[in-house]
C-alpha cells in the first residue's frame, strides 16, 4: 500500500509519501486554485502509483476548507482518503528544521513537506 500525505495551506502545499511504514518529505509546492492543485496532485498519484490519500486537517479556520478540498480531490480520485488531525505537525516541523541547524531558506523550502511527513506518520502509527 502506498500513502501520499498532503499538508493543505492557503500559502504552500507539503507532500509526504510511504510505503506503509516510514514517511519521507515528497516536496511541496505553492498553492494555487484548486483545480490546479488538484491536477499536480492526480498526475503525482498516478507516477507515483499512490493506493490512498492522507489529508491533515486541525480544529481551526481551516478545518471548512481542508474538507472542502477533500471533497474535491474525492470527486476527481477513486482513491481512499483518510483525514489525520494535524495539530502541532507545522509547529513540529518547524522544531526539527531548527534543532538540525537547517537555514532559513531550507527551513522555508523544508517546513511543509516535514509536516507532511509528520502527518502521515502519525497515519501510519495509529492504523
Amino acid at each position: 500500500m502506498k500513502y501520499l500525505a498532503i499538508d493543505y495551506g492557503q500559502k504552500h502545499i507539503g507532500l509526504a509519501i510511504s510505503e506503509g511504514i516510514l514517511a519521507e518529505p515528497f516536496g511541496q509546492f505553492d498553492s494555487e486554485a484548486d483545480d490546479k492543485t488538484v491536477a499536480k496532485i492526480i498526475k503525482i498519484c498516478q507516477e507515483e502509483q499512490i493506493d490512498e490519500l492522507v489529508l491533515g486537517i486541525s480544529e481551526n479556520q481551516m478545518a471548512v476548507k481542508v474538507k472542502a478540498f477533500a471533497q474535491i480531490l474525492s470527486q476527481n480520485l477513486t482513491l481512499k482518503i483518510h483525514l489525520q488531525d494535524e495539530t502541532l505537525s507545522s509547529q513540529l516541523a518547524k522544531k526539527h528544521l531548527l534543532e538540525s541547524g537547517a537555514k532559513r531558506k531550507k527551513r522555508q523550502t523544508q517546513n511543509h513537506q516535514i509536516a507532511a511527513a509528520i502527518i502521515l506518520q502519525e497515519f501510519l502509527d495509529n492504523r
